[in-house]
């Protein structure tokens, strides 16, 4: 598709459309985690320094943090360490499911594989010349790192319409459309909804404002 989205369906049959993220995004994504853990090490350093069992807990602590991590993040925050989240990403399986503990962990200790011969070399050329942005990691693990679908409150419809009565028995996916064109209709320019209210012609028997005043009054009488 022209905006680079990808349809999926789920063993449950819902539709998905996810949205690859690039190489870019992702380099922002992985600097702000860097970062993250980079200040979290110094702070430990601070702290546990100056002996050797404390320098023994700060390696074993370094160790856990650095795989641990976006590991733990990914299984338990919806797909998203803290650097994902601030740009917006989240890692799915291939299949629009959320990630578990074997497609994490696979992901995230092939990064090693990503990172050779220099500073992820491999796997930027990988997601340069594979179709879903997919690194060694993702491509062995059958995961996706992609936008996260912001949740976009609809709005209802305004309470004040006076309903009108069907005038023919409309199929649920007909009601359906008429519901989601005025919960909609915030987003949507007034040129546009007279636009799609004239392809309702049919069944409101009017044109221009007089059909989407009349499909309003329908789509109220379906909302009660």
């Amino acid at each position: 598709m022209l905006d680079g989205r990808i349809a999926l369906t789920t063993p449950e049959g819902v539709r998905l459309l996810l949205t690859p993220a690039g190489p870019a995004i992702r380099g922002w994504a992985w600097l702000i985690d860097t970062a993250i853990w980079v200040s979290a090490v110094f702070a430990c350093a601070l702290l546990l320094g100056g002996s050797t069992l404390g320098e023994g807990i700060l390696l074993l602590l370094i160790f856990v943090a650095f795989w641990g991590y976006p590991v733990i993040c990914e299984v338990y925050f919806r797909g998203a360490t803290i650097g994902k989240r601030i740009v917006g990403l989240e890692v799915v399986r291939d299949n629009g499911l959320p990630v578990g503990w074997r497609e994490s962990a696979l992901r995230n200790l092939l990064m090693t594989a990503d990172f050779l011969p220099f500073f992820y070399a491999t796997g930027l050329l990988c997601m340069l010349f594979d179709g879903r942005f997919r690194r060694v990691g993702d491509i062995a693990a059958g995961t996706l790192v992609v936008y996260r679908e912001r949740e976009v409150k609809r709005a209802a419809v305004a309470t004040d319409i006076a309903p009108l009565p069907l005038p023919w028995p409309l199929t649920v996916a007909e009601q359906r459309a008429v519901a989601d064109l005025f919960a909609r209709e915030r987003s949507l320019p007034p040129e546009r909804m007279v636009e799609l209210a004239e392809l309702a012609e049919p069944l409101t028997g009017r044109t221009g404002d007089a059909s989407l005043e009349r499909l309003r009054g329908i789509a109220a009488g379906l909302a009660r």
